[in-house]
């Protein structure tokens, strides 16, 4: 089976009123343990690339990890480009065998955004590659993209109309009060349920996606602190609350910080227990079941994923 487009998968999300989980992958570890969890619960899913990524593990390796992943499970998997921030990274993941690609023009003006999202649109579409694109503003950190939260703005629901219909995108990630990072709130969590009904309303059928949506896992930032890490008040976005968005049009959520949490601890809870191990296949494994454990409760409990396929 080859890599799949979204469009199909989010289409059926939509339907059903589930979310495809996106989840980024940086190594081989990461990857079998998402791939690993997807074929038991017979998930579909989204496995993305991040422009850090890209220069940490190299384009093509990635490429092939993801390839070998599809040929290993037989799954319908979608590789996708999370966050690219402007048109020749964009362009080199066409060309360069992604099937879906994000175009992330959130920090220009709005004509600025459609102008950029716009062209994306256009060459991608002539390689038979889907678009995603952002509209509004995320607080927190995502590799080289920082926004602070007193310039964090969300999405306006008209604005997101002519968005869509200027560009042509084939979906849409929406600011609603989520952010990127381990440290997402600092007072009780919140999302703006009624801006995502409205949006929602305006665009039926439309697939809409949550960026920062990690729930940073407190048994994870446990065991980090417990065996030596130092990740103190970090605090996601709740499971109730995801779980909510996936039944309002949100056909994608995205996990990055969760599946570094899982291994982190992982790894720090193998190496204190075992300081004589200097084997990477073992503190490497630790990490990778980790990952494979905290997929399989996202697809099964955040997501509703199970048995999609």
């Amino acid at each position: 089976m080859p890599l799949v487009s979204s469009t199909e998968m989010f289409k059926k999300a939509y339907e059903g009123k589930y979310a495809i989980g996106a989840f980024n992958v940086n190594n081989m570890e990461i990857i079998q343990g998402i791939v690993d969890a997807a074929k038991e619960e017979q998930s579909p899913l989204i496995l993305q690339v991040s422009a850090g990524a890209r220069k940490y593990a190299r384009h093509i390796y990635l490429v092939k990890l993801v390839e070998a992943a599809v040929s290993d499970t037989g799954l319908p998997i979608c590789l996708h480009l999370d966050h690219g921030e402007d048109f020749e990274i964009c362009k080199a993941c066409v060309d360069g065998g992604f099937n879906s690609v994000m175009i992330d023009g959130s920090k220009h003006p709005f004509e600025e955004n459609i102008a950029l999202t716009k062209k994306v649109v256009e060459y991608a579409h002539s390689k038979g590659v889907v678009v995603e694109a952002e509209l509004g503003r995320l607080a927190g950190v995502e590799d080289d993209i920082s926004v602070s939260a007193r310039d964090a703005q969300f999405t306006d629901p008209d604005q997101a109309v002519e968005f869509v219909e200027r560009t042509g995108c084939d979906s849409l990630a929406i600011a609603i009060g989520t952010s990127h990072g381990a440290y997402k709130f600092k007072g009780e969590p919140y999302l703006d349920f009624e801006r995502l009904q409205r949006i929602s309303e305006l665009m039926p059928g439309y697939p809409i996606v949550l960026h920062g949506a990690s729930t940073v896992i407190p048994e994870f930032v446990e065991k980090c602190n417990e065996y030596g890490g130092d990740v103190a008040g970090a605090r996601g976005v709740p499971e109730e609350m995801l779980r909510k968005a996936g039944t309002m049009g949100v056909c994608k959520i995205n996990i990055d910080t969760d599946l570094r949490l899982a291994m982190t601890a992982s790894i720090r809870e193998h190496l204190q227990n075992h300081p004589a191990d200097f084997d990477p296949r073992t503190y490497l494994g630790a990490g990778r079941a980790a990952i494979k454990g905290m997929v399989q409760h996202k697809i099964k409990h955040v997501l509703n994923s199970s048995n999609r396929i």
